[in-house]
């Protein structure tokens, strides 16, 4: 077989990535389905519970800007089966847990840390390294990979603390996520130039930059750059407003909203599986999309969509799965992280080389709306009885977040989609201050 027509290692590393990112997605899957088991043995409020939520939300957060400057300091295979070991320790040591500070630091510490580590700084950095083309359609993939990890575990969890406790399937995902380590040790390669090649679609070899400076010092350099600029608070108000109707309220408030109206829990973690199942189409087609069409348009049309079936929502609740809700789930689905692969692009329009790191920060505002959503979204079931003012506030949000994706403006001369043009931008990172 001639060298043309092998399989360039590129596409290795990012299905090692993907397997790597359902690991790390299986104990973020659990907590809708423990709020309810947790409340009734230990009989701590759901605000509590909710709070642990909303520490590992705002650990995978904040970790992820740090992370992808390890990444490129110690290395991803490092940084990566670091994260995956912090996974199976915080998620394993929770059996063990007789109060809610214990919660906290498993939970929240432990478990925000480890899946931050992999979060979708991981993603913008792989794709960044490793491909030119296709970089948009790449990035969906990976990105589907948490929803991935959503479809295979929820069900599984569900079933498993119905017929066996919280506690067996607090093991279970920490025995998959230590089932991936050798994978990520043995496969995981770090450059392209370590192998001789040019990156997927590009036709020179790049030598990779050598590791210099403190990851922290680089990440908070970028922060520094970034935060001077209008792109990168109109990209981070709106990706935290997409946490926010996302990991903080849908994934981890839906099962107890259904199950509040009658619905089994096992059903209910169905459906939110389902949403896991159509993200995974929909990220891929956006991915697919952000290779031709505008970013800044296909965001503003997410966002909208989003908050006009959030405002629906509340009326679609019953006992059963009735269509009309299997509908809400399907759309729900399709548009949960499609936000992603158009956001990483703009990150490395407006950013170039820093573009990872800068995602990363913006990341970090993605779960800080997911931490206040979760913990807001508890104390408003705590406070009035039901989620309906929750549901409606996160869809007036959603369509304010389209607004703020339509006032970016395009950078000036770009007259050809990003993946195209990354190649001679990602040398050198481009300041914008309009």
């Amino acid at each position: 077989m001639s060298k043309n027509r092998r399989l360039h290692p590129a596409w290795l590393v990012a299905a090692v990535a993907f397997v790597a990112l359902v690991g790390a997605a299986g104990f973020r899957a659990t907590p809708s389905v423990l709020l309810n088991p947790l409340h009734e043995e230990f009989g701590w409020p759901l605000a509590t519970i909710s709070a642990a939520v909303s520490v590992n939300l705002l650990l995978y957060g904040l970790t992820a800007p740090f992370a992808a400057a390890l990444m490129d300091r110690f290395g991803i295979r490092r940084v990566v089966s670091t994260a995956l070991l912090l996974v199976a320790a915080g998620s394993g040591l929770t059996v063990f847990m007789t109060a809610s500070w214990q919660l906290l630091l498993c939970w929240g510490v432990l478990v925000g840390v480890g899946t931050g580590s992999m979060a979708l700084a991981f993603v913008a950095t792989v794709t960044g390294r490793w491909f030119v083309r296709r970089r948009g359609l790449v990035t969906g993939v990976l990105t589907a990979g948490g929803a991935a990890g959503q479809l295979v575990f929820l069900p599984l969890i569900a079933i498993l603390v119905r017929d066996h406790g919280w506690r067996t399937a607090a093991l279970v995902v920490a025995a998959s996520a230590l089932a991936v380590v050798p994978l990520v040790v043995w496969l995981l390669r770090e450059h392209p130039a370590d192998l001789g090649l040019p990156a997927y679609g590009a036709t020179e070899v790049v030598a990779a930059p050598p590791a210099t400076g403190g990851a922290a010092t680089r990440a908070l350099g970028a922060l520094a750059t970034a935060a001077r600029t209008r792109p990168f608070w109109l990209l981070a108000g709106g990706f935290a407003i997409c946490g926010a109707t996302t990991n903080g309220l849908v994934g981890t408030h839906f099962v107890p909203a259904a199950h509040d109206h009658g619905m089994a829990q096992t059903t209910a973690a169905g459906l939110l599986a389902l949403v896991g199942l159509f993200d995974i189409v929909g990220t891929i087609a956006s991915g697919w999309l952000t290779d031709r069409v505008d970013s800044r348009l296909l965001l503003g049309m997410y966002y909208a969509l989003r908050g006009l079936s959030l405002l629906v929502l509340p009326s679609l609740f019953s006992g059963t799965a009735e269509p009309s809700m299997l509908v809400f789930i399907v759309f729900y689905g399709l548009d949960w992280v499609a936000t992603v692969p158009p956001t990483v692009a703009l990150c490395r329009e407006y950013f170039g080389a820093a573009g990872a790191v800068v995602f990363g920060w913006v990341f970090a505002a993605h779960q800080l709306g997911a931490a206040v959503a979760a913990t807001g979204a508890g104390l408003v079931r705590d406070r009035l009885g039901d989620y309906a003012m929750a549901w409606y506030v996160a869809g007036a949000l959603s369509i304010g977040a389209a607004g703020l994706s339509l006032l970016l403006r395009r950078r000036p001369g770009r007259g050809v989609p990003e993946a195209v043009l990354v190649a001679a931008t990602a040398p050198r990172a481009w300041s914008y201050r309009g």
